[in-house]
């Protein structure tokens, strides 16, 4: 470290939370969680005893954030934690919060395993029946019995039975089988169940398990890769079922909040790429282990699986190094369909068991918006149909039967509550909806964990648990919607400060002003700065989605499908007031869910999905937003609440928008011009220019 005279105090960054603050040395970690609202639990008062309070030093350079984060930076064990590890034993590298103090910048993860007020993960599978045409079947045979007259060994005997009773001609055994057949065979008083893989268009079949007698289980998962949530569903074969779901945090958060920071990791750490993907693959293995607990079924019935995710997480997940992903021409190393044995990667499951992951679409559109394609079918309909997964790099899909085009557009975290000063992702205690009264500009809102408004009685018993720590993405989306609905904030998103004279909500913040969302501790405060995020981000969202429009030659959507778990929780009347997607019928928006996941499972229980998504993905166009000349002027535009030049017919029916008002960067209020209401007003107006 630096000497104490030039030394700025420690900056140490939350994960998965990704709030950060600066600490003076010598500050206890667990100190420093609570002063930022980060949820480390201790129930013994901080005298390291209970062991709940447990994080661990990601060491490397962070260099998004600007850190590097060492083992050094963190005062050695105390007496006090070296008791508790003697006596109830720590896992290697975690450290107690409450004994740990702050000498140096530091990268902290907070265990998801010792939180209680986890992440909520929203990824249920839907309940859409999906007719079965799996790549497994399960075969029951009976086999002649050995004959001396007949030298044909017991392997040859039972492919005979299999091709007598269930028409294979062409079959393969796993090698790991061979071994294994006659004790299966004698074990099973000649008959046996064989699961046998048959996918791609081709003769050729492989059995990859045997069991002696009859056995009527098989499974499969289909799994979703989220930048920031992995969803799991475990599901039956031969029914169909979903025997369990479960969902995580993505453990790579720690390396990076959104995509590139990811990559960024890679180049800068030798161990990067090794490390994102170890993290990635024990977080799945994490995940079979719970789906099947809650399923009662073993590892070893499970067959299939199935899996998506964007390029960088399909590459990561894969063991490949994402880093030319990084820059144009924004190369996969595999874009088609891949087709392994789950063995292959090391994920434990039925030894002969399967995988298999969707093609990807472009270098930024990966195997999830092709699951969501698949999931969605714009390519089976007439309406021209958007889809938008809202994430850290945000996937747009628009089209019909007669074509359809994608594109990628980087949104950047601040959805998920990173890089907002009060943001977080969406926990018990964060705020998820909002309301602003337009003549007292005073707020309520709710949070996760209760069903009461903040101005409701019995509000504050409902969060006692929890508590009101920050807001999430749903909640940030309303904030500034409501602020500008109530004219706190001008169509450009300046806050007005004239109105501080109005309401001590809006505050002073150097040369700009804040509006106070709550008081208390912690204080939750909308800053400009916070206000520029989204609109950067909903800028770029909307600037993509308008290049996809303008290559389908349409000047408006007939439905709107969000996508993924951030998109379930999104009000369509606040994203069309931010401005995040373009005019449409409002009862014509609706939230699809994890339709990735729902993508994954049509791809594990038929085959032919898995056919219908690979010819139609190599039927996308696929549009790249950094090589468009567009893009900028679109961007611009998009900037505006909700849009510059873009009429909202529809939103403006049903919404009373408040008249256009000019507001200085510094909160000075004025008059604006009336708002452009047609491309050729705005084509006029630039001839006249």
């Amino acid at each position: 470290m630096n000497s104490p005279a030039n030394i700025t105090d420690p900056l140490v960054l939350f994960m998965p939370s990704g709030k950060r603050g600066r600490f003076p040395v010598g500050t206890p970690v667990l100190d420093a969680a609570r002063q930022l609202g980060v949820y480390v639990e201790s129930v013994c008062g901080g005298r390291a005893t209970c062991g709940r309070c447990q994080i661990e030093v990601q060491e490397g350079n962070f260099a998004k954030h600007k850190i590097v984060s060492s083992n050094d930076h963190i005062s050695p064990k105390g007496p006090k934690e070296e008791r508790y590890e003697r006596v109830r034993g720590l896992p290697e590298r975690r450290r107690l919060s409450c004994s740990a103090q702050i000498l140096g910048d530091l990268v902290i993860d907070v265990p998801q395993d010792t939180v209680i007020n986890a992440q909520t993960i929203r990824k249920d599978a839907d309940t859409r029946v999906i007719a079965r045409d799996t790549a497994i079947r399960m075969c029951y045979v009976e086999i002649e019995e050995p004959d001396m007259h007949k030298p044909l060994g017991d392997l040859d005997r039972l492919k005979i039975a299999l091709m007598k009773d269930w028409g294979f001609k062409n079959l393969e055994f796993d090698f790991y089988l061979l071994p294994q057949v006659q004790g299966i065979l004698r074990k099973g008083n000649w008959a046996a169940t064989a699961a046998i893989h048959k996918d791609a268009d081709s003769d050729i079949a492989r059995v990859i398990a045997l069991w002696p007698g009859l056995k009527n289980e098989a499974y499969g998962l289909a799994c979703d890769i989220g930048s920031t949530t992995i969803a799991m569903h475990l599901v039956s074969l031969l029914s169909g079922r979903v025997a369990a779901s479960s969902g995580t945090s993505n453990p790579q958060i720690r390396f990076g909040e959104d995509l590139m920071s990811r990559v960024s990791y890679v180049m800068m750490n030798p161990d990067g790429r090794e490390g994102m993907t170890v993290a990635v693959r024990e977080a799945i293995s994490s995940l079979v282990d719970k789906v099947c607990a809650e399923g009662n079924v073993q590892r070893n019935d499970i067959l299939d699986s199935v899996f998506v995710g964007n390029p960088i997480m399909h590459h990561l997940f894969l063991g490949i190094d994402p880093t030319e992903l990084g820059g144009a021409p924004f190369a996969l190393a595999v874009s088609g369909a891949v087709r392994i044995k789950a063995s292959d990667i090391g994920l434990k499951l039925n030894q002969g068991a399967r995988l298999y992951m969707l093609p990807c679409i472009a270098g930024h559109v990966g195997a999830d918006a092709a699951a969501v394609t698949l999931s969605e079918g714009p390519h089976r309909q007439d309406e021209m149909m958007l889809i938008v997964d809202v994430g850290t790099n945000a996937e747009i899909v628009l089209g019909n039967r007669a074509r359809v085009v994608a594109a990628s557009s980087p949104t950047g975290p601040a959805f998920e509550g990173a890089e907002i000063s009060g943001g977080q992702r969406a926990a018990p205690g964060a705020i998820e909806r909002v309301r602003i009264d337009p003549d007292t500009l005073e707020p309520k809102y709710r949070v996760i964990g209760s069903e009461l408004w903040s101005d409701e009685p019995g509000f504050l018993d409902s969060v006692q648990a929890t508590g009101v720590t920050g807001i999430c993405g749903s909640g940030i989306i309303e904030i500034v919607a409501e602020m500008y609905l109530a004219g706190i904030i001008s169509e450009d998103g300046v806050v007005d400060g004239s109105l501080a004279a109005r309401s001590p909500r809006v505050v002073a913040n150097g040369r700009t002003f804040s509006y106070v969302l709550k008081e208390g501790e912690p204080k939750i405060t909308i800053t400009q700065t916070d206000v520029r995020a989204i609109q950067l981000a909903k800028a770029a969202l909307y600037a993509g989605t308008k290049l996809l429009m303008e290559k389908q030659n349409t000047e408006h959507v007939d439905r709107i499908h969000f996508a993924g778990a951030f998109g379930s929780f999104i009000d369509p009347k606040y994203a069309m007031v931010l401005g995040l997607i373009p005019d449409c019928d409002l009862d014509k928006v609706s939230a699809v869910g994890n339709a990735a996941g729902a993508g994954a499972r049509m791809a594990l229980l038929n085959r032919g999905y898995r056919r219908e998504i690979e010819e139609t993905v190599s039927q996308i166009e696929k549009i790249e937003t950094a090589l468009e000349s567009k893009f900028q002027e679109h961007f611009v535009y998009a900037m505006a609440l909700p849009n510059k030049v873009d009429p909202f017919p529809k939103l403006s029916a049903a919404v009373k928008l408040p008249p256009r008002k000019t507001v200085s960067e510094d909160g000075v209020a004025g008059d604006a011009a009336p708002r452009r209401r047609s491309r050729e007003g705005h084509a006029a107006r630039r001839g006249r220019e």
